[in-house]
């Protein structure tokens, strides 16, 4: 199923350029990961409401969809190094916004919406900037490993992140968003530093055609179009980070500590499974290792909702993660692989709708089932949701179920 190649992890960062790239993007997901638990406690004492919690994710989900085609056009017409430098610069206005409200007393739940919103934004044009970004650092040869390392990145930064945020809290939220502002300007400041290669830029008039171009791409195309949608439905209905603030303080009795760790542990089991796809290659079977671990992802969502221990709650989280990464590993080198440059922003663009779709407003249905029916019978008809999307993809998608492997098509 996995072959060792050439190509690890030491070499890859051997690349300047690449391993510049790795650490702002630890730096920003650090920095936007601690923001997070600070918002989330922060309205939660405020409220006491789940689906204020929803609507964090909510307010996130709409610039998302709203100009993903935008986005796209934009990533394949301009500096993308720009674009990212930009995106950083202005979440660190957001974060200081924040703690200067706080300080001041008049951060309300109106205006933490309202920056959440604006966060969304530059976040909505960074992340597929961020992923387009792997394929003019790295020899194609050694992309999915790159991918695989750019995921490393994410998922180190989504580990350390959440638990600082939970630590520094302690301090006030104020000192939490001081530390994101310093580190969104210091991923701004190594992202200007990157060398990205020269690649073809789509010089044609903005139409309706070229703006739809990235959509048309991926219909035609049936691995593409369902690991998408595949991510899509199951990410959309299985997702827990909205509600772990509730679980952390109302079902195991903890603290912002806590739930910092909470937060933490799927992406323990992620770093874990992309450090070791940064290092080997998915060689054989990639279809079916693709279904093998949404399923066990759908089954470890079931665990969590059911478990009223700490250790147990976080080895299921864990497990979450760890299968997660497999799919985003091999859905973003199914997309960069088997896309051609010019296009690969729109396409991108398209891909993290999905992605922003699955988890922001994922985020709102799980906050706004918990507030019908309680929060554990929100988590239990997310995992059963997620295993019976699986299962229905399976059969929908057989080109998907048959893939072999990640450079080529079969």
């Amino acid at each position: 199923m996995i072959d060792l190649a050439a190509g690890s992890f030491s070499t890859l960062m051997g690349h300047r350029s690449f391993a510049l790239f790795w650490c702002g993007r630890v730096a920003t997901v650090v920095a936007y990961q601690m923001q997070a638990v600070a918002v989330g406690w922060q309205i939660y004492e405020l409220t006491n409401n789940p689906l204020d919690l929803g609507i964090v994710g909510l307010v996130q989900f709409f610039p998302v969809v709203a100009m993903s085609l935008f986005i796209g056009h934009i990533i394949d017409r301009y500096d993308r190094r720009s674009v990212a430098r930009t995106c950083q610069i202005v979440k660190a206005l957001c974060a200081a916004t924040f703690a200067v409200g706080t300080l001041g007393g008049w951060l309300n739940r109106e205006l933490m919406f309202a920056l959440l919103f604006v966060t969304g934004t530059a976040r909505a044009f960074e992340t597929p900037t961020m992923h387009a970004l792997v394929t003019g650092i790295v020899p194609a040869s050694i992309l999915p490993r790159a991918i695989a390392a750019s995921a490393s990145a994410n998922q180190t930064a989504i580990i350390c992140g959440p638990a600082m945020g939970g630590l520094v809290y302690a301090f006030g939220p104020a000192t939490v968003y001081w530390t994101c502002t310093t580190a969104f300007v210091t991923a701004s400041i190594l992202i200007s530093l990157i060398h990205s290669d020269p690649r073809p830029r789509e010089n044609k008039p903005i139409s309706l055609e070229s703006l739809f171009a990235g959509l048309a791409y991926i219909r035609s195309r049936p691995i593409l179009l369902g690991a998408l949608s595949l991510d899509l439905f199951a990410v959309l209905l299985g997702g827990v980070t909205a509600l772990l603030p509730i679980f952390a303080r109302d079902i195991l009795e903890t603290g912002p500590w806590g739930l910092g760790l909470l937060r933490s542990a799927p992406a323990v089991g992620a770093l874990v499974m992309t450090v070791v796809l940064a290092h080997i290659s998915l060689e054989r079977r990639v279809g079916p290792v693709l279904f093998l671990s949404l399923g066990v992802f759908a089954l470890s969502i079931l665990a969590f909702a059911l478990s009223r221990s700490i250790p147990l709650s976080l080895f299921a989280l864990v497990v979450y993660g760890g299968c997660d990464a497999i799919s985003v590993v091999i859905r973003h080198s199914l997309v960069q692989t088997r896309t051609p440059n010019e296009m690969l922003g729109r396409v991108l663009a398209m891909n993290s709708l999905c992605t922003g779709t699955s988890s922001t407003l994922g985020e709102f249905r799980a906050g706004l089932v918990a507030s019908w029916f309680g929060v554990i019978a929100a988590v239990v008809a997310g995992g059963i949701g997620a295993l019976a999307v699986t299962l229905i993809w399976w059969r929908a998608f057989p080109e998907l179920a048959r893939v072999e492997s990640l450079v080529r098509d079969q």
